[in-house]
């Protein structure tokens, strides 16, 4: 098991008030955001201490190019959205795209959701315009309502504590479906969507769970006890969200009563996003004191020393397994500004997950007014974050992609193109666009190949 990480003497889980703090509501009613959170912290935690000691030393592996992080899932959690259906179908495309990952290369997939928690959003402005109305913008549903209008719009400290129930429910629906039966290898086929089962990516997916089936009669007729054989029947499924809204971070927040140590028990891993990691900032400061482990966002715009600064902040012990850096530079950059990066980091001898988020740089709203990404694109920038990898001579450790089970027009291409025209058809997401089944399963057989050769 990891050792602790070293945490300052002067951190407390609220020391990140002292701190500016960059995307933060304006709360209207203080004294109701603090009867809130005050009873937050009455409540359970989320998950558990020992939970995200166990993920920080899988990802240990993956660092050291005995694993691939398959980091996955909504864009933002919504409440008028959520259902058992949604929660198990887009766990049915995380589990594809695992399987094809990691019966394609040989090595253990790392399954980590973004999920029972992605409730907020950071914002590129505080305010949004339509036809001369300007209203806050709509950061979430953790903090205020997608509908245009000021009652909507005015955050409140009530859905926090949804946010915590929902995350809750959706917790106990994963835990039920990966422990419970649901993720039994035996049960590879039952995966397969039904709108995706006859695209190529699902024909090509029912002929590898062919192969699994075979091998599994194999192993059964040379004797092995399949019933007995826990890794065959349930899969470890890790949780994650955006540490955004810090209020809600530090209020579930807990001494773990083995170590001593704080754990944030709101998730298994928490990230710092691109618009909230300066050095001297609140989000870096809260998550400097967790022991959870923790990614960091990284720009076209990241500066080799200025991430090296980081990693030296939030993992000063070099601890492995501690701190995933996600690069999310857009096509056009990645080429020029990660070697760079990925050089200095290499300098300091911080051992890092190097993960890829290949759509959050390559989103740009199309002349029909949709915010899109290409899927051409999404690939082009996974390949060359694999050679820059390979420049470096370190491990291309994982993917962070935006998905869901549902049949949506959100993303353009793939191999059954969606076209401009088609966005209007499904276009579903309240904030980014995402991946459907389609072109999650043909992203996973390509990773497979970049990571075979």
């Amino acid at each position: 098991m990891s050792s602790p990480s070293s945490t300052s003497p002067a951190w407390t889980p609220d020391s990140w008030r002292d701190r500016p703090a960059a995307q933060q509501p304006d709360w209207p009613d203080a004294r109701a955001l603090e009867a809130t959170l005050e009873e937050l912290r009455r409540m359970p935690p989320l998950v558990f201490a020992g939970e995200a000691r166990e993920l920080t030393d899988v990802l240990a592996a993956v660092s050291e190019g005995g694993g691939f992080l398959l980091h996955a899932g909504d864009c933002a959690e919504s409440f008028d959205a959520f259902s058992a259906n949604a929660i198990r179908d887009k766990l049915k495309v995380i589990l594809q795209m695992a399987i094809v990952l990691t019966y394609s290369t040989g090595v253990p997939t790392v399954k980590v959701g973004r999920i029972a928690g992605q409730f907020a959003k950071p914002r590129s402005s505080p305010t949004e315009s339509r036809d001369g109305a300007e209203l806050p913008s709509f950061r979430g549903d953790m903090v205020n309502d997608f509908a245009f209008d000021a009652t909507a719009r005015t955050p409140d400290p009530a859905r926090l504590l949804r946010g915590y129930h929902q995350s809750a429910a959706t917790l106990n629906l994963v835990r039920a479906f990966t422990k419970g039966g649901f993720a039994d290898l035996s049960r590879v086929h039952a995966w397969n969507l039904e709108y995706a089962a006859s695209s190529r990516e699902g024909k090509r997916y029912d002929e590898l769970a062919h192969e699994i089936d075979r091998a599994l009669r194999f192993m059964a007729a040379c004797g092995i006890d399949l019933e007995a054989e826990l890794q065959l029947r349930q899969v470890d499924f890790y949780t994650s969200h955006e540490a955004l809204l810090l209020g809600y971070e530090e209020a579930l927040t807990r001494r773990d009563s083995l170590t001593d140590q704080w754990y944030d028990c709101s998730a298994h891993l928490l990230w710092i996003g691109e618009r909230t990691r300066q050095l001297d900032g609140a989000h870096v400061e809260f998550l400097s004191g967790v022991q959870n482990p923790l990614a960091v966002k990284l720009g076209p715009k990241a500066d080799p020393d200025e991430v090296t600064a980081l990693c030296e902040r939030l993992n000063p012990m070099r601890r492995p397994g501690r701190l995933t850096l996600v690069s999310r530079m857009g096509v056009q950059h990645v080429d020029e500004r990660l070697p760079a990066v990925i050089e200095a980091v290499r300098r300091g001898a911080h051992p890092v997950v190097w993960a890829c988020d290949p759509m959050h740089g390559n989103t740009f709203v199309h002349a029909n007014g949709y915010k899109t990404r290409h899927f051409d694109d999404v690939m082009a920038e996974l390949r060359a974050f694999f050679r820059a990898c390979e420049a470096a001579d370190v491990w291309p450790g994982g993917v962070h992609v935006e998905l869901t089970g549902e049949d949506v027009t959100e993303c353009l291409g793939g191999t059954e193109e969606i076209l401009p025209d088609h966005l209007e058809q499904r276009y579903e997401t309240v904030c980014d666009p995402r991946l459907n089944a389609r072109q999650s399963l043909d992203l996973a057989f390509q990773v497979a190949e970049l990571l075979r050769t």
